[in-house]
């Protein structure tokens, strides 16, 4: 592969062709914050929290970092007041789903965001789809999925594969900024398979 010469903050760099703007910054060492990214998954660009500027050929944009290719003598910014505030509004209104996430709180102190911004709608879950993508690309076990679309959309197990699947799994578990996961896993497991999942509770006599 020819190699690609472009501009990060400032930063001369050399990357491989067919790199992305993400995965060249960070291999200088240049941090770009994702929430839906993994390196393990397909680029996504569902969160746009990676947005950065972009300046190739003269045309100014702004772009989803984890899914646009370098190209020779592009010149990107990583951040500027544009670049923080439009995160700043992304994790406002991440919190208002899920306000006592961990990585969203870090990434508000970061930015100045308002966690009380928008009124809560306490789904727990921003859609970044780090679990559906896991469990379809790595485990392909197809175990979860997204349902609805547009303000309806959420992420569902479905029941008698989750139950079968996941119990020895919970691969997505720690890739949910949420923390959301494994509550809902639980909460599905028991309604699929109440005789099963509520073995050792109340009197504790066998039959």
């Amino acid at each position: 592969m020819s190699k690609i010469h472009l501009q990060i903050d400032g930063r001369d760099v050399d990357a491989e062709e067919g790199m992305t703007i993400l995965e060249t910054a960070r291999s200088v060492g240049i941090h770009v914050p994702t929430l839906c990214h993994h390196e393990e998954l397909e680029p996504y660009g569902a969160c746009r929290i990676c947005v950065v500027e972009v300046d190739a050929g003269g045309r100014k944009g702004l772009v989803a970092a984890c899914v646009r290719p370098i190209d020779q003598n592009m010149v990107v910014t990583t951040r500027n007041e544009k670049i923080d505030n439009i995160r700043k509004i992304l994790v406002e209104q991440f919190l208002a789903h899920a306000p006592d996430s961990e990585v969203l709180l870090g990434l508000a102190e970061e930015y100045g965001a308002d966690k009380d911004r928008f009124e809560k709608q306490s789904t727990f879950c921003i859609l970044c789809g780090l679990c559906v993508r896991y469990c379809v690309e790595v485990k392909k076990k197809n175990a979860i999925g997204f349902y609805d679309r547009g303000s309806t959309r959420e992420i569902k197990f479905i029941p008698e594969l989750a139950a079968k699947e996941c119990k020895d799994c919970k691969g997505c578990f720690p890739l949910c900024p949420t923390s959301y996961l494994q509550a809902a896993y639980h909460l599905t497991e028991a309604l699929a398979f109440p005789s099963t999942t509520s073995v050792g509770r109340g009197s504790g006599h066998s039959k």
